[in-house]
């Protein structure tokens, strides 16, 4: 049944030069930043902020602060279902893959993959199929298997050739906190990663990713105000390098910056306990310009395209897949 969905990979830079595709999915948080009419300028501020911040991350060895810079690819997952002249394509994942680049020793080093996550399905899921699920109810609910078909489809993709051959670890993939939850500083501190913060309770982005494999742990890098979420399958401070690790967070941290300043730009830090805040008016903007509205507005947008393209014309094929899928390896 595994054989019925099969992945290939695209690869585009992002740099000041990017342009959306038409097959991009726009609303995704880099997308938003390369259009209008500054998008060259949002595009070189975002860029230098991910830099600045690496070099801030990795301090040792690097006393004028400028050793290295990050180089982004923008990841494009298509899912191909059926076989041969019966075989529909369909967009199902962007990602953000991290490289740096040592400008000492002239070396290249492969980043981590998973960055700035994004999924048409995952889209159907929260934008379309919870809010129908939920219109006609007096109470808010998740429907039993809410979340299986995408994180059966994740893992198998995860597992399946495309990505083995193109990545050599694991994806990992860096959220934001949940405005919902109240967050409590731990005693672990990790060099990189910085101060660990553990949640009073789970949410559903956490029960969710749960379905896809991964766990979920929670860092204040140095230099942050607010912990970041870092979803991974295996060891997360064991099995990525320091420098590794710097480059997921000076991306996702920029780009939460960007995004959700009233959190990740605020004036003050997080404490001991921490609940983030999305009315907070204690932080500043940064100088990318970003449409947060539109980028909702989006979301429902292509939710209804999964639902058109993926949902309707395949179910009785990705339920029966979903129900026999059992995998029968490990990362």
């Amino acid at each position: 049944m595994n054989n019925e969905f099969t992945f290939a990979i695209k690869r585009l830079r992002f740099d000041e030069s990017y342009r959306p595709s038409q097959n991009t999915r726009i609303t995704t948080n880099f997308a938003n930043l390369a259009r209008g009419e500054k998008r060259r300028e949002n595009l070189h501020n975002a860029l230098t902020m991910i830099d600045d911040r690496f070099n801030a991350l990795a301090h040792w060895d690097n006393p004028e602060g400028n050793r290295y810079s990050v180089q982004l690819d923008i990841v494009s997952v298509d899912m191909i279902v059926g076989v041969e002249h019966q075989a529909d394509t369909f967009p199902a994942i962007e990602v953000l893959q991290t490289s740096i680049v040592d400008r000492k020793t002239g070396k290249r080093i492969e980043g981590v993959v998973g960055n700035n996550f994004s999924s048409y399905l995952r889209d159907y899921d929260f934008s379309v199929r919870l809010l129908e699920h939920n219109r006609h109810q007096s109470g808010f609910s998740v429907p039993e298997d809410f979340g299986d078909l995408h994180g059966k489809l994740f893992q198998h993709f995860v597992h399946s050739k495309a990505y083995t051959q193109n990545f050599g670890k694991p994806p990992v993939i860096c959220l934001s906190v949940s405005d919902s939850k109240t967050y409590h500083r731990t005693g672990n501190q990790h060099p990189v990663l910085g101060v660990e913060y553990q949640p009073n309770d789970s949410s559903l982005t956490e029960l969710y990713f749960r379905k896809m494999g991964l766990e979920v742990r929670y860092f204040m890098p140095a230099g942050s105000v607010a912990p970041l979420a870092f979803y991974f399958f295996g060891d997360l401070l064991n099995d990525y390098s320091n420098l590794e690790l710097a480059s997921t967070i000076a991306t996702m941290e920029t780009f939460q910056r960007i995004y959700r300043p009233e959190i990740y730009n605020a004036h003050s830090a997080a404490g001991e306990h921490y609940q983030p805040d999305l009315k907070n008016r204690d932080h500043s903007r940064t100088d990318v310009v970003y449409d947060r509205e539109e980028r909702s507005e989006l979301a429902v947008e292509q939710g209804r395209f999964a639902e058109e393209r993926l949902i309707k014309p395949y179910r009785t094929i990705l339920e029966q897949w979903s129900a026999n899928y059992v995998p029968d390896y490990a990362l």
